[in-house]
């Protein structure tokens, strides 16, 4: 009768091996998704930085913007100059990495004097809507004169944008939504990440400028030609809002 046997940790060794070729396969297979997820990642945060030291310049240098802005017939700002923005950056958790959620840009541009616009009683309330609409400050009062009502708004002529970083990690796409940027409307934009470079953001600001809308060519609408943005998996909503911290 055979007295040999396996040694005690053939066995123990035998899956050991096993497990660890599992586990190389699975490391491999996710290499590439968080590859991704971190090159996404660091292509908006040298966007961000990119922008926000654009805004910097912008700021010493108050350029005149070609564009009109509109509000209906009630008010066109021709021309103003750009006077401030702000960026801010929100992060969240994502395959164990805390990543860029979103990039905000706001900015304001002014025009010279307040506007004064006189309107009869019954038009208060569409010019009302439109001023809001637009996003426009205004002060308002009554005149009566000869015994007819109207409605007097002092407008201020200042122009609030904004425009907005959205990255899809799993479609590695970026969502640019602009509001204000070249009229008093709201546009957005589906890029691909990779898309997100200094040639598009040299573009971004010209069309900010009123110099040309070459951006506004470099993508498709949102939504067309593909699936809207899928809703990610649930998480915990851990954020970090962070501003530019620049000297005023």
């Amino acid at each position: 009768m055979s007295t040999n046997k396996p040694s005690s940790g053939s066995l123990l060794e035998t899956l050991r091996a096993q497990s660890d070729a599992v586990r190389g396969q699975g490391d491999a297979a996710r290499r590439p998704v968080e590859e991704s997820l971190l090159e996404i990642d660091r292509r908006l945060w040298r966007a961000f930085k990119w922008l926000d030291e654009a805004v910097a310049h912008l700021e010493v240098i108050k350029p005149v913007v070609a564009h009109e802005f509109r509000a209906g017939d009630v008010i066109t700002i021709a021309s103003p100059k750009f006077e401030n923005g702000f960026l801010s950056f929100r992060r969240k958790p994502m395959g164990g990495h805390d990543v860029i959620e979103q990039i905000e840009f706001f900015y304001k541009l002014t025009g010279d004097k307040p506007v004064t616009v006189k309107v009869p009683a019954a038009a208060v309330n569409g010019v009302e809507s439109r001023l809001n609409g637009c996003q426009l400050r205004f002060q308002y009062r009554t005149e009566t004169d000869n015994g007819q009502r109207s409605g007097v708004f002092t407008i201020e002529p200042a122009v609030v944008a904004m425009i907005r970083f959205v990255p899809d990690y799993r479609r590695q796409t970026v969502e640019v939504t602009m509001r204000n940027v070249d009229r008093f409307e709201s546009v957005a934009l589906e890029f691909q990440a990779a898309a997100i470079e200094e040639p598009a953001l040299e573009d971004l600001v010209r069309l900010i400028m009123g110099q040309a809308n070459t951006f506004l060519r470099r993508a498709p609408l949102a939504g067309i030609g593909a699936a809207r943005r899928a809703p990610e998996m649930a998480a915990a909503e851990v954020y970090r809002i962070e501003k530019t911290a620049r000297p005023r």
